[in-house]
């Protein structure tokens, strides 16, 4: 359900804007999009397990606050990232 910390450097190192970024809106949904997807699919096994699909609302909620953010910030890096990570809005 957790990311590896290399699948971490990888994604750090696709979605940074600039050398040493990690902490930017682009690399932290890149990775709470790579957790949401690893919970998905361990949904798909686990149907009763509810009390992780709690953790998963929560990760689709900062998510989604992260992506309005950007959205307010700066249009075009909000429009690029999620048509790169393959997300709707």
């Amino acid at each position: 359900m957790s990311i590896s910390p290399q699948r971490k450097q990888q994604l750090v190192a696709e979605y940074a804007t600039h050398e040493g970024d990690t902490g930017s809106p682009e690399v932290q949904v890149a990775i709470l999009t790579e957790r949401i997807s690893n919970l998905t699919e361990h949904f798909k096994g686990h149907i009763h397990d509810h009390h992780s699909r709690r953790g998963l609302y929560l990760l689709i909620g900062k998510r989604r606050r992260l992506l309005d953010y950007l959205m307010r910030e700066d249009i075009e890096r909000y429009r690029s990232l999620i048509a790169r990570l393959g997300i709707r809005r």
